[in-house]
């Protein structure tokens, strides 16, 4: 049975996107069956993948508003081992239209239930909100990795998502838990980088990955090439990083 991880933080520009695509494209890389959902209606998981509206039938949007099973609409990515359930601009008015839906709250929780056992890891991508989509990521995960940019706010507004977890750990998903808070952009020269770490450490121990994602030009290249770094550039600092987080993750897991 594969395990689901969100990657959520409502605090947008922490690199969640980034994140998800590049360690689903490293878990691929060391051998894993890996699905990637875009759930955020930017899309830019699937467009960073290199796939366009033509090459999806349906997306994420039909599966959870028209009950369109996720095994039909996930497509094939340029990473052997990595699927796509993509996203499109539509995905905004979901939010609407599940409002009025019976268990509105487990819609994704149901439709990836049946995907499951393909898959040695599903990663969602979250939008950076706490609105309904996300809150149906968090109910249909195991864990959730929390990227944290290495600056000066970087510890504002998780309260606020460490709240929204405890409420879903209590009244949706009992087995909710952290997988881990993620330094990312990091820059080991600055002293403020090194002094968000420690406090990261020092308020969530060994919650907080060993792994800190560098700031790193070929990072922010890929995307607009439809790569991942650890195929665009696989031997770069960015890449790297990614490949020992997916190992971190998996070794993290094999210990229970």
């Amino acid at each position: 049975m594969g395990k689901i991880i969100a990657i959520a933080n409502q605090k947008g520009g922490v690199g969640k996107t980034t994140t998800s695509i590049n360690l689903s494209a490293a878990l691929a890389g060391l051998g894993l069956k890996v699905l990637l959902i875009d759930a955020d209606p930017q899309a830019n998981a699937t467009s960073g993948l290199g796939v366009e509206n033509k090459d999806m039938a349906s997306t994420v949007y039909e599966c959870l508003v028209d009950d369109y099973p996720v095994r039909s609409a996930t497509v094939a990515t340029g990473v052997e081992g990595l699927s796509l359930l993509g996203s499109r601009i539509d995905l905004v008015g979901a939010e609407l239209e599940l409002v009025e839906k019976k268990g509105r709250e487990r819609v994704m929780s149901n439709a990836i239930s049946d995907v499951r056992d393909d898959y040695d890891y599903i990663i969602i991508d979250c939008s950076p909100s706490l609105g309904l989509i996300t809150v149906n990521a968090l109910t249909a995960a195991d864990s959730v990795i929390i990227p944290v940019q290495a600056e000066y706010f970087a510890l504002e507004g998780i309260s606020k998502l460490l709240n929204t977890i405890r409420i879903i750990k209590g009244k949706l998903n009992a087995g909710l838990r952290i997988e881990g808070f993620l330094l990312t952009m990091y820059d080991a020269r600055l002293r403020l980088a090194n002094e968000i770490f420690e406090e990261l450490k020092g308020h969530f121990g060994d919650m907080v990955f060993n792994t800190v994602i560098p700031r790193n030009i070929r990072i922010s290249e890929a995307p607009s090439h439809g790569l991942p770094v650890t195929v665009y550039d696989p031997t770069c600092r960015g890449a790297t990083s990614h490949i020992q987080l997916a190992r971190e993750i998996i070794a993290r897991n094999a210990r229970g």
